[in-house]
């Protein structure tokens, strides 16, 4: 006999699955983390009884919200005592994410890492309302604060990420614009294209987690980038090879040693120009990448 109860609990979680890893991975920048707050969120929803539960989205939500903001104040210790720089863990993504803007732009690297400067708090605030528009009442039972708290905690966020993220929305054909050129230097080993390209106040972060070689700090400047682009490719014993793929919602790099992945490059682009390049090269964070299969986000 079928528990029909099991199965509306399934059909709701199933309806809003990926909306809430998306929720989850925005908070987290961890993919393997965002898959471990669905599990635990599936094992409080079926103990739920739905007949007292209004609006199953925003029940789903909460429980998902709680155990993230959970989970990132213990991710706090892990990234203190991660080697290096720690960059968000990329995602493939389907192209209908590429040509939603605001939710390009909410998963892109770069927004990722500014979120990363926020506290635990702020920056769960900060995503369900800013990414997903959720009410102030609705966010104020999700995080245990009142909603007058949680208004005065979204706007500080806001203020923090606003004077950080880059003054101008780009389009996926401008950033792909920017990272051809860039390829294109690099493949010909030509410096002064690379500085046509890199701005000039550039940063270069690099994540091997200690399991692979990357700068143990973030590089600035377009003559250092470079510098470091074209030495490192005189060291590669091997065939390195660039495939545009579509990571974060944005136009990014693919790259492979004799055919293995070696990493994901994503870039940030203001002004025609490139300002930052993220580089993740820690097999770990490559998971996702390696399966091959992009993710339909919300």
């Amino acid at each position: 006999m079928r528990d029909h109860t099991a199965d509306a609990a399934t059909d709701a979680f199933v309806a809003y699955r990926n909306l809430l890893f998306t929720v989850a991975y925005e908070m987290l920048g961890s993919a393997a983390d965002a898959e471990d707050v669905l599990q635990e969120t599936w094992l409080r929803w079926v103990k739920v009884d739905l007949e007292q539960v209004h609006d199953q989205r925003a029940y789903l939500a909460r429980i998902t919200t709680r155990q993230s903001l959970n989970r990132l104040r213990s991710m706090k210790r892990r990234k203190e005592a991660y080697v290096g720089p720690w960059l968000p863990e990329p995602l493939l993504t389907t192209p209908d994410v590429t040509q939603d803007v605001e939710l390009a732009e909410s998963v892109s690297m770069a927004l990722m890492l500014v979120l990363e400067t926020l506290p635990p708090t702020e920056r769960v605030v900060f995503v369900l309302r800013e990414a997903f528009d959720v009410g102030y009442d609705e966010i104020a039972a999700a995080v245990g604060k009142s909603p007058a708290a949680v208004r005065q905690i979204a706007h500080r966020a806001r203020r923090h990420v606003d004077a950080r993220r880059p003054r101008e929305a780009v389009s996926p054909s401008q950033t792909r614009a920017a990272l051809e050129a860039f390829q294109r230097a690099l493949e010909t080993r030509d410096p002064q294209g690379l500085l046509d390209v890199l701005a000039p106040g550039v940063v270069l972060v690099s994540d091997g987690g200690g399991l692979k070689q990357a700068a143990l700090r973030p590089i600035a400047g377009a003559e250092k980038v470079a510098r470091m682009f074209l030495s490192g490719l005189g060291k590669v014993a091997g065939t390195l090879t660039g495939e545009p793929t579509a990571i974060n919602g944005n136009p990014a790099l693919l790259v492979r040693l004799d055919g293995e992945i070696d990493g994901v490059m994503a870039i940030r682009v203001e002004d025609a120009r490139i300002t930052g390049v993220y580089y993740v090269r820690n097999p770990d964070k490559l998971t996702h990448v390696a399966s091959e299969t992009p993710l339909t986000l919300r």
